[in-house]
């Protein structure tokens, strides 16, 4: 007979309850729905994203914007520890929990992906503020709801959070130095 440390999670602290002993083989569900919508959001993002419109590189930057090489590199693994984390997050959730936990990251993950389509396709850093702004408040939901459920699983969503703050000063930046009325629509751009 196996104990809940040799083949489950054990029981998990706060409000959330742990699935019962034996089911790590069942795990795979939860991470398999997470890596699918973590790479859908991935998708409609990058989608939206154009850093080599007219628009863009006429954009006045901070001298302390990271290259646009960077941006590929920090966001694989961000999304790779967001998928494991909420997968992590639902395998040891159930009940209402676990549903109030999989809205917390679907809204997560749609503030996350519509970041792109506001400051981009809308050419508006400013909309684009507005979004990130959200995902920031999103993303501390989204981190103390976890920790009620597994400590470990809110850790690992930390550095993605942090970026996500670096990414609102940043936009912040871009809005204040490029007014509205740097807002261009061509359709050359």
């Amino acid at each position: 007979m196996t104990t809940a440390d040799e083949s489950g999670p054990t029981a998990p602290t706060g409000s959330g309850t742990a699935p019962p002993a034996g089911t790590r083989s069942r795990a795979w569900p939860a991470y398999a729905m997470t890596a699918a919508a973590v790479t859908a959001c991935a998708v409609v993002g990058a989608r939206a994203v154009d850093a080599d419109s007219g628009w863009y590189r006429r954009l006045d930057k901070p001298s302390w914007q990271p290259p646009s090489w960077t941006f590929g590199a920090v966001w694989t693994p961000l999304y790779a520890s967001l998928a494991w984390a909420g997968g992590r997050a639902l395998h040891r959730t159930q009940g209402a929990e676990r549903r109030r936990t999989a809205l917390s990251l679907g809204a997560n993950l749609m503030l996350n992906a519509a970041w792109n389509q506001l400051f981009f396709r809308r050419r508006s850093p400013r909309a684009g503020l507005l979004g990130t702004l959200a995902l920031d408040l999103s993303n501390v939901e989204l981190i103390r709801r976890t920790a009620r459920t597994d400590p470990a699983a809110a850790r690992a969503l930390l550095p993605y959070a942090a970026w996500c703050g670096f990414a609102t000063a940043l936009n912040a930046s871009l809005a204040r130095r490029n007014p509205a009325g740097a807002r261009r629509n061509s359709a050359t751009d």
